[in-house]
């Protein structure tokens, strides 16, 4: 591994164990995700699983099963982002389980080349559309 490539490496576990603490704001019980967007080495945007703004922080019902409108943390950071007058242009996603189909979606239209994840989600549809897209995918496991 070149110098670049390790220093990349070193920076992408970097940035991803900050969104694993990120995740740790999440209420939702089932599983708490975290993400990080990330351009010119500063972080631009961030997000967790949760419920909209406005809304009781509870995310499963009394069954368990997540409620349908509870945003996913990347389409909080990106969404975010959108609101701060930034571009997320070229920038890199990191967060803590892989996209569904809905964000990867989402990470397309944002603009963003390269995510970073740490765990694969049970469906794969969604990094199978990134590749498609043209959009580096990392899986960093630890």
């Amino acid at each position: 591994m070149d110098n670049l490539t390790s220093k990349q490496r070193l920076l992408d576990s970097r940035y991803l164990r900050m969104a694993r603490i990120w995740a740790e704001n999440s209420y939702c019980e089932r599983r708490k995700v975290g993400a990080l967007i990330v351009k010119d080495n500063m972080i631009i945007s961030d997000g967790y699983n949760g419920t909209p703004s406005g809304f009781e922080n509870v995310c499963e019902d009394e069954e368990g099963k997540t409620k349908p409108y509870v945003l996913h943390a990347e389409a909080n950071a990106i969404t975010k982002v959108a609101r701060s007058g930034n571009s997320s242009d070229g920038a890199t996603l990191y967060i803590t389980a892989s996209p569904c189909i809905e964000c990867a979606k989402l990470i397309i239209q944002a603009g963003i080349k390269r995510i970073v994840y740490s765990e694969l989600y049970r469906f794969h549809d969604g990094i199978d559309l990134l590749n498609r897209a043209g959009i580096e995918c990392v899986l960093l496991e630890d």
